[in-house]
């Protein structure tokens, strides 16, 4: 039983972290835009390329 007395504030303070990063992570722009990273590597980059 004391054991719940470490694990829940443990669980809880990671659990604000992840909610804090999340949150902070949205209001930087990291979720706009969910397409064109998955349409990128369609393109042919061969410009780009050292040969």
């Amino acid at each position: 039983m004391s054991v719940i007395f470490i694990a829940l504030p443990v669980t809880l303070v990671l659990a604000g972290f992840f909610v804090v990063c999340f949150v902070w992570s949205a209001h930087k722009g990291q979720f706009e835009d969910l397409e064109t990273p998955a349409m990128r590597v369609l393109f042919d980059d061969d410009e780009d390329c050292v040969k």
